[in-house]
This record gives C-alpha cells, structure tokens and sequence, in this order.
C-alpha cells in the first residue's frame, strides 16, 4: 500500500515544541510521517491553536463545563490558597486526579467530533507522566485494532529504574491502567530497545507487539543571522549541556572533573566554558560558580540548536545508575548537530548502545578523573583545531525517515 493510501490519526498531548522535550520529539515524528507522503491528522490537546506545516492540526478543547471540571478546579482553588491538599487522597481513590480525568473525557468528546476520516493506524503520543492520549483511547475499543501505543519513557513511577523510581498516590491504579494499555492496544511503540526490554519485564505484551521507534531527526530551519546568547562565543571551547537538569542527573561531579581540568591547564580558563541551558533542580548550586560556569534557565529551541551545532562538544548527562533505558529526546538533535558527544552514564545505556561500546568520550558519571581526561581530550583537540564532527551516519539513517518508514510498513503489514 502506497504511504499516502495510508490514513495516520495521531492523538498527541502536545505539539508546543518549547514546553517539554517530548513534545519536541512527537512534532518530529509526525513532521517525518508527512514527509514520507502518509495522510495524516493531528487531534492533540496543547490547549491553544497550534498548527504544523502542511498537516491538518485539530486542537481539542477542554470540557469547561463538567462536573469534574468543577471540581478540579475546586481542588486546585484549595491547594494553592488554602494549602489543602486534597490531590493525594483523590489519586488514592480514582488513581488520577480530576484534571486528567477531565482531560481524557475532553479528548474522546474530541474524537467522537471527526467525520469522514477513518485510519488505518492511531498512534497515542504524550509528554511527561500523564499519557492522557492512551486514557482516552482505552475508553474507545473500535480503535483497539488500529492502535499503536507509544511510550516514551517507564510509567508509572515505581517502575523506573533507581534513582528515579518513586511510589505515587495511587500507584496501583496507574499500575492497571498501564496492565489495560498493555491488553487493550494492537502495538506497542518505544523510542528504545532498553525501554521496550524493561517495560516488557513488567508487561509481556509489550515484548511481543512492539517496535522501536526512536526519537527523530528532521529539518531544524536556522538563518545565519540567528542571534546567540552573549555568553556563548563559537570560537570558545564551549562544552553544552541543553536540556532539564533533573534532581537525578547531578552535575556535580562534570562540574569538578571541569575545574579539575581548569586547574591543570590554566591557560584554558580565558576560553573554556561549560554551559547549562534549560530548567534546572541545581540551578542555585550552579549559579555561584565562576563565569567558565553558565546556567541559563530558557531559550527558543531554535537557538538552543544553534548552539548546539557550534558547540565544541555537546554533553548527555544521565544519572548515577545501573541502567539508564531512556532515550534523550535531545539525542537526534546532537546527532544532528554533528559535533562531538561526551556522554556521562552508565555501562548498560541506551545512549552508549547507539554509541557503540567503544566510543571515545564515554565516562561513567562517578569517575571524576575520566570525566577530567575526556574534557582535556576534547580541549586540545580544539586548541589544535582538530575538533573531530561526530559523522555518524548510521545513527542519522536510523533516526530518519527511511527506517520510520520500515517500521511503520511492518506495523501495517501485521
């Protein structure tokens, strides 16, 4: 069946590209199916009128008038002025607060409204933890056929691998409702062959009717009069961490290991920056640092990447852990800007298994002295103009379109 006989309904929490890296990542999905010549229409619920190039965007709106619109309202008028917390024992009860429960009926009634496209696939896209997209369409079994469910990252929280994993109000009905996903939908989609074998270790449907669908590359319009910040020079050594900062993903010891290396060679302090972009959990610690140190709290997408491709080496930064299964939703973006990538996790990453086991700048993030070593590479290098692009374009075939392109004929074909 040729791409454009092919109907796609895509149901996607948001496609604001600067709230959240996972709305980053399902606009380039969708963009990549466009462009593959697929019909696509987009449902989604960014609450506002958003539309994506030469593809039908449908902006679902929020019931207003329900009563559980009434007392989500009720509950967050409580919490925010009367410090009545409420949210904990209604998520105890229902699993899910008012809010989302609202928010699910408000995507059905959506959904319901849609005349004279009938699909051939329905891909749920979220953002986050709260997968409101795989709510509504549980409550929709004609699609249960036709459905791709995606996960983007463990849910529910309990299920992340340490440090991340923590027990929720409500854990055991989030647990059923990921237990319903997992019996309801025909397929199952993950950015991550690691994600996909843990989440599989929880829910058997999920090893048998999968396929990896990994975050994507698309065409990022930059002009060459894009205004970078004042702090970021292009002829500095620049090492760039773009990206939320979690409490999990301490910095602390890339920070050390940079002024370790800044000590060795004080020569480089003239030059030499290290550079934070993005919300932050450490944003007090980093700010008293000295000006080789910049934490900035947000920038438009577009300069971000800007920075990026000019980087003298683009950092991914995962926790102190065993495992990290997640696949950055910034790894397409530092695959495209081609610059060198120094990669800070630990052995069993879905990161370094795209990477490649023998790749260069790979430290796992206790080892201060081999963070420190990596740096130093790096910067002489630089200094001798020998800044080596990363080149890889088995990763950029992988996270293009033509492999999205298989996969999505596979799924069709089963």
């Amino acid at each position: 069946m040729k791409s454009k006989e092919i109907k796609i309904l895509a149901v996607v929490e948001s496609i604001d590209v600067n709230d959240s890296s996972g709305s980053k990542a399902n606009v380039a999905l969708i963009q990549n199916l466009n462009k593959l010549g697929y019909n696509i229409l987009i449902c989604h619920y960014s609450r506002k009128e958003i539309q994506i190039e030469n593809i039908k965007c449908i902006a679902l709106a929020e019931n207003r008038n329900s009563l559980l619109f009434f007392m989500s309202r009720a509950e967050r008028y409580l919490r925010t002025y009367l410090n009545i917390r409420l949210n904990i024992y209604i998520d105890k009860i229902y699993g899910f607060s008012f809010t989302l429960l609202n928010d699910r009926n408000s995507i059905i009634n959506g959904l319901r409204k849609i005349d004279n496209f009938s699909p051939d696939l329905i891909l749920t896209l979220s953002k986050g933890g709260s997968f409101r997209p795989h709510h509504a369409l549980l409550k929709l079994p004609e699609f249960h056929d036709r459905w791709l469910a995606y996960f983007h990252d463990p849910y529910p929280m309990h299920l992340y691998p340490p440090p991340y994993a923590w027990v929720e109000a409500g854990y055991y009905k989030k647990w059923k409702f990921v237990k319903k996903v997992s019996e309801s939908a025909n397929f199952f989609g993950f950015p991550s062959l690691l994600l996909r074998d843990w989440m599989g270790s929880y829910f058997q449907n999920f090893l048998s009717r999968s396929f990896i669908i990994p975050h994507q590359i698309v065409d990022i319009k930059t002009n060459e009069n894009l205004i970078l910040p004042e702090y970021f020079n292009p002829d500095n050594f620049n090492l760039l961490h773009a990206g939320t900062l979690l409490k999990q993903r301490d910095p602390k010891r890339l920070i050390q290991a940079f002024i370790n290396f800044l000590e060795m060679t004080p020569e480089a302090k003239e030059k030499a920056r290290l550079i934070f972009v993005g919300p932050s959990f450490y944003k007090k610690q980093l700010s008293q640092y000295s000006k080789n140190i910049i934490i900035d709290d947000y920038l438009d997408f577009k300069v971000v990447f800007g920075m990026q491709s000019k980087a003298s080496a683009n950092i991914i930064l995962e926790a102190n852990a065993q495992i990290s299964p997640f696949l950055p939703g910034k790894f397409p973006h530092c695959i495209q800007a081609n610059r060198p990538i120094m990669l800070i996790g630990p052995k069993l990453s879905e990161s370094r298994r795209l990477l490649g086991e023998d790749y260069s700048f790979w430290s796992e993030n206790m080892e201060v002295d081999e963070i420190t070593k990596l740096i130093n590479k790096l910067y002489n290098n630089w200094n001798k103009n020998e800044v080596t692009l990363l080149n890889r374009e088995d990763l950029r075939e992988y996270l293009s379109e033509t492999y999205l392109n298989e996969t999505i004929q596979q799924i069709l074909r089963e």
